[in-house]
């Protein structure tokens, strides 16, 4: 097969994956419990994390940055109402960083004697760094919403959270719960689907393609 050839193939392979990313993005989804953004999805990251694990860091940040113009477009309608520059910190924080990083998620390819291994830690890894996004984006952008959320009635941890932390720490705390609430559901749905997929994760790929680099 000539370089042509190749590269054909492989874009074609990151369009489907990520039209498949984005259709799993949308449906079925879970978001109505988080007011501020977040959502729990059926794996819609995993396929730009294969991507990654199958094609190399490259493709797969290249693919986690369409992805992530793909899920601005879906979430225009949250943004309104805005500042400007709460505006630009949401789109560079919650979308472009936060889904682009998923691309990552090839980093262990070749560093494990199994694929399944090297494709949880992948996964782990890339969605880690998206809910450490997140946090981040949370803490700067969204503090003001930390004792509404925290306060809500029959909300125990929440209560006992906001009763022992005031500040900074109390800002960090509430990014890191409400982002958590649905972050680490995806991270373990997610991670069950990579293992479920992992035999299949080098699927058609020349036997001597060993990194992925």
């Amino acid at each position: 097969m000539s370089n042509r050839q190749s590269k054909t193939r492989v874009l074609v392979e990151c369009g489907m994956l990520i039209a498949i990313a984005a259709v799993l993005s949308v449906f079925p989804k879970f978001e109505s419990f988080w007011p501020n953004g977040g959502s729990i999805t059926l794996c819609s990251m995993l396929p730009i994390v294969l991507i990654s694990y199958r094609r190399g860091l490259r493709w797969g940040l290249l693919s986690g940055l369409v992805f992530s113009l793909i899920q601005i477009l879906s979430g225009l309608r949250g943004l309104a109402g805005m500042d400007f520059l709460s505006t630009v910190g949401v789109i560079l924080l919650d979308y472009i960083v936060a889904f682009t990083v998923l691309g990552l998620g090839g980093i262990f390819r070749g560093r494990f004697r199994s694929t399944t291994a090297e494709l949880v830690a992948g996964t782990l890894f890339a969605l880690m760094l998206r809910y450490a996004t997140h946090i981040l984006s949370g803490y700067i952008l969204f503090s003001s919403y930390a004792e509404w959320f925290l306060g809500q009635e029959g909300f125990a941890f929440g209560n006992w959270v906001l009763a022992h932390s005031s500040g900074s720490l109390l800002y960090l705390l509430y990014s890191v719960i409400y982002n958590g609430s649905f972050m680490i559901p995806e991270m373990i749905i997610t991670t069950i689907g990579a293992v479920i997929l992992s035999p299949l994760a080098r699927m058609g790929l020349p036997a001597e393609d060993k990194s992925g680099r």
